[in-house]
């Protein structure tokens, strides 16, 4: 069975109303953003099963997976850079250790969208 994002196309466009990411990158950015979210949420949506989650679990995951897939494709680069600071002339960048950005399992994500992430119960590394 093929793979599937948990927010479609249409519910980014539609829905979320998402305008950053090109038409014919979408459903490659929710794919790789639902995968993101599996990880950090133990797999279990994929072990209960999408639908079997509740409706305000199920809107939160769709949300999430949106502004992930949109935080994903604005800062690909940086993402995909091993490495974690470099400064340049004076100025200096950090990535991983910064206030705003939460890192776990090799995923960085915004930190207000884990937090939202996990109100639907499904990110506590001891929940079953």
């Amino acid at each position: 069975m093929r793979y599937k994002s948990y927010a479609t196309e249409s519910y980014y466009l539609d829905t979320y109303e998402g305008i950053l990411i090109p038409e014919d990158e979408i459903e490659k950015a929710l794919k790789q953003a639902s995968r993101h979210v599996d990880s950090l949420t133990y797999n279990r949506i994929v072990g209960r099963g999408f639908l079997n989650l509740t409706e305000f679990q199920q809107e939160i995951i769709r949300e999430v997976i949106c502004r992930q897939a949109e935080f994903e494709y604005e800062n690909a680069d940086e993402i995909s850079s091993v490495l974690s600071s470099y400064s340049i002339n004076g100025v200096s960048a950090q990535f991983g250790s910064l206030w705003n950005v939460f890192t776990g399992k090799g995923i960085a994500m915004k930190r207000d969208d884990y937090t939202l992430l996990c109100q639907t119960g499904l990110c506590c590394q001891l929940a079953r």
